[in-house]
């Protein structure tokens, strides 16, 4: 999910700041290599503490 790690990489953010989004650490590190697809809930949660446009997202997680 390369919008996610843009992020992360933007605002210095670790995997561990991630978990009161996505889940704990192992979900995300699924999330982020792709073995995992974001779920709705997850969607909402990134757009709205990161500000990651929800579309990018999707399309992200639709492309897989």
């Amino acid at each position: 999910m390369e919008a996610i790690k843009f992020r992360m990489d933007q605002s210095g953010l670790s995997v561990k700041d991630l978990e009161p989004i996505i889940g704990k650490s192992n979900r995300v590190y699924e999330i982020l290599s792709r073995k995992r697809p974001l779920t709705l809930a997850m969607i909402r949660r990134l757009h709205k503490s990161l500000g990651i446009p929800a579309d990018v997202l999707i399309a992200e997680t639709v492309a897989g």
